[in-house]
Parts: C-alpha cells; sequence; structure tokens
C-alpha cells in the first residue's frame, strides 16, 4: 500500500454512503474524546508550549532529537507541576 502525502485527502468516494456516514460519526466523536481528555488533563498544553517555547528560543538543527530529549527529560514532571501550580495561583 502506498504512502499518501501530507498535502493528499483520502478519497472518500470509494465509500458507500453507509460507510461515510460511519466515518463522520467516527471524526465527531473522536474530536468529542480528544476534547474530553485534554479538558481533563491541562498539563498537556501546559507540556506543548512549553516544548513549543524551547523549540523557538533554542532553534534545534536535529528537531526529533532534540523532541526525544526534552520530553524524556527526567525533571520534565517537576516542571510541568511548577507551570501548573504557577497557573492555579492566577486562576
Amino acid at each position: 500500500m502506498a504512502l499518501q502525502s501530507a498535502s493528499q485527502k483520502p478519497d472518500v468516494g470509494v465509500l458507500n454512503a453507509e460507510q461515510r456516514e460511519k466515518l463522520r460519526l467516527f471524526k465527531i466523536q473522536t474530536r468529542i474524546d480528544n476534547e474530553k481528555y485534554l479538558m481533563a488533563h491541562p498539563e498537556v498544553e501546559v507540556m506543548v508550549e512549553d516544548f513549543l517555547r524551547d523549540v523557538l528560543l533554542k532553534r534545534p538543527t536535529h528537531i526529533r532529537a532534540f523532541a526525544a530529549d526534552h520530553f524524556t527529560n527526567p525533571d520534565l514532571h517537576i516542571v510541568i507541576n511548577a507551570k501548573m501550580a504557577t497557573i492555579n495561583m492566577d486562576a
């Protein structure tokens, strides 16, 4: 099976009406589930913001290695918890 490039959209024309409706409902439910998860875990937003800030400040040449180092930092939970505490104090 050939991989599609990011700019190509899937050909939903190969699906029948019932399959398209199931796909539409699946997409809606997935989006709802994702929103619920993110609302239940505000630390995800803090982690992404922290990572993006570091990327933009440091502009690493090897982004994958940088990301791996960032997210495997054994002290990451300490940093995120401190930022979460600051956010909770501001609220």
